[in-house]
């Protein structure tokens, strides 16, 4: 007859474990105990060592559930998107990253990185064993625009949960906050749209949730709004996430973050915006209340 001893896991195995007794001899096995969880939870945040338009450094510890994803071509990393991991095998980003893309092969996603071309001393590198465009996705309004990677892992737990890397917590669907509401966008996205670079450090930006009768075409030089999207700006600082020109990607893909219940649930994808850090123009978010099913369904994984 075993009985357990002690259950803890103080080499970051996949699960938590035991010494037990066997009769006369002790060996050790996995417990059977729930796992509990941490998403949306961070080390407390750092303060910025700099200012720089539209946002300020950060580390990635304050945003550990951000990934950035890159693309290999001849043995050189081109940093791609932003995307944010939801659990340890899977990321959701835009769909408009990644919709030519024919094979999951020369994608790789990283966590734990602070600076762009840096890596981290935490960090982890994985590549992608597939990745799934939602199939609605309209690469000329943007419309549903969201993707889901597969991160592959040859021992099966992908990502080690540390303080530079850990999922970010799901909404419910349908899940609403009220207007205005204060969240997080983070990203290496360009300091303002006419700029030739991407951060070089990981940046974080304070926006607010627009009402839905302020999210319209009228702010957005006319282009299509709709009920998939959401709106989010800083009316008064300017902070807002630059997304995509034909040369790079910057913040697309991204999170959109805010709190609940003191975790940080995934509300938003960075998507596109009319310019960006524009006074009265928010930045338009992929609104993923609305694919909670779909996520669900793609990745097998329980959401809250």
């Amino acid at each position: 007859m075993s009985s357990y001893v002690l259950c803890r896991n103080p080499d970051n195995d996949v699960r938590p474990w035991c010494h037990v007794m066997n009769g006369t001899e002790v060996s050790w096995q996995f417990c059977d105990v729930p796992r509990c969880s941490t998403c949306g939870i961070r080390r407390p945040q750092l303060k910025p060592r700099f200012k720089i338009a539209g946002g300020k450094s950060a580390h990635i510890t304050s945003h550990p559930w951000t990934a950035a994803i890159f693309r290999v071509s001849r043995r050189t990393e081109y940093f791609r998107c932003g995307g944010t991991l939801i659990s340890p095998c899977w990321v959701v980003t835009a769909a408009h990253c990644f919709h030519e893309e024919s094979s999951p092969n020369a994608l790789r996603v990283k966590l734990g990185r602070t600076m762009q071309i840096v890596p981290g001393v935490e960090e982890q590198s994985f590549r992608v064993e597939s990745f799934h465009i939602h199939p609605q996705f309209d690469d000329f309004t943007f419309d549903n625009d969201i993707a889901l990677l597969k991160l592959k892992s040859s021992s099966g737990s992908c990502a080690m949960e540390t303080d530079s890397a850990r999922p970010a917590c799901m909404p419910v669907r349908d899940q609403t906050l009220p207007d205005w509401t204060e969240c997080e966008i983070s990203g290496f996205g360009k300091h303002a749209h006419n700029s030739p670079f991407l951060s070089k450090q990981l940046k974080e930006g304070h926006v607010r949730l627009y009402p839905d009768n302020l999210c319209s075409p009228e702010r957005l030089s006319d282009r299509t709004v709709t009920d998939n999207m959401l709106c989010a700006g800083d009316p008064v600082n300017q902070d807002d996430a630059c997304q995509c020109n034909i040369f790079f990607q910057g913040d697309s893909g991204g999170p959109l973050v805010c709190a609940v219940n003191g975790r940080m649930h995934l509300f938003g994808v960075i998507s596109w915006g009319d310019d960006c850090g524009v006074k009265d123009r928010p930045g338009v978010y992929t609104r993923v209340t609305r694919y909670i099913d779909w996520i669900r369904q793609k990745t097998g994984i329980q959401l809250n």
